[in-house]
């Protein structure tokens, strides 16, 4: 794996798919031209977050018109892209594809829908129930769709599925100034967590934020690269739009993981075993969880 890769910064217009493809077709050129591989998204990067009664509107099932253009434009550069889709029976998931080649190689529906302060996703969305690598042509990447991020399950299972990278498409609000601190603290905190999952993995991660606003809410941006030691490679500053652009190779992630082992050692089955013990708490925290 080695590939340069964009992390675009966007501003997506609410409820206004067109507008908002022929931004990311402008995006895909531009990264083409500049010589990238692979260019990612936000979540809902097609639609916007605050979509209340429009989200049945916006869904998109897998063959539609608006993503057969993303397939198009993805001959020549693979696409992450973040959109409502609608299945045949009119489930709605908050989803994330991977295009490659004129080809849906991997759809990831968000599994921790945000149900807590601001957010209320449940209501509107259908939880995923997977974390499936996707098999690309530049490497085996993990996507986690925001709140997954938050969980640790989530990483760790891309983990034990040999992630080369995590990709973090996120519409994250920007909180918490404070006097006595530089920046934002939702950006402080998101950075701890990427650092620490990127050593904890051994992996690339790489997070893109969305900018703008919605119902009175800013989004936090802070689009970032984390390489397999936990260090911060790059980060957009600011609440503006724009474009990171990276290159990820594998020589680091060797090193890294020559370095700390923690893949080889790890012990899978230990937690298989914890829990297989612990079948009615787990049947217990589903219901809770599924009510």
């Amino acid at each position: 794996m080695d590939c340069r890769i964009t992390l675009a910064q966007t501003n997506p217009r609410l409820g206004d798919v067109h507008k908002n493809l022929d931004d990311h077709i402008e995006a895909i050129t531009k990264a083409r031209g500049e010589g990238s591989e692979l260019i990612v998204f936000p979540e809902l990067s097609l639609t916007g977050y605050f979509l209340k009664d429009q989200v049945f509107e916006l869904g998109l099932e897998l063959d539609s018109e608006i993503l057969s253009r993303l397939l198009e434009a993805s001959k020549e550069i693979s696409v992450g892209v973040g959109f409502v889709e609608r299945t045949r029976s009119g489930q709605l998931y908050n989803a994330f594809a991977f295009l490659e080649r004129g080809e849906i190689l991997g759809v990831h529906r968000k599994v921790h829908l945000v149900s807590y302060g601001m957010f209320d996703e449940a209501r509107d969305f259908a939880a995923g129930d997977e974390f499936r690598i996707v098999e690309s042509r530049l490497g085996r990447f993990g996507p986690l769709i925001c709140e997954d991020m938050w969980h640790a399950p989530s990483a760790y299972i891309h983990f034990l599925n040999d992630a080369d990278a995590l990709l973090v498409p996120s519409a994250s609000p920007a909180r918490g100034v404070e006097a006595d601190e530089p920046g934002l603290g939702s950006v402080r905190t998101w950075n701890t967590l990427l650092a620490a999952s990127a050593v904890l993995y051994r992996t690339w991660v790489l997070y893109v934020g969305r900018v703008g606003w919605e119902d009175g809410i800013g989004f936090g941006g802070a689009s970032a690269v984390f390489n397999p030691f936990g260090d911060q490679e790059s980060q957009l500053e600011g609440l503006e739009t724009g474009s990171l652009t990276t290159r990820i190779d594998r020589s680091s992630l060797h090193r890294a993981r020559v370095k700390t082992p923690l893949r080889r050692d790890e012990k899978p089955w230990v937690l298989a075993a914890a829990l297989a013990d612990h079948v009615p708490l787990l049947d217990k925290l589903r219901s809770e969880g599924t009510a």
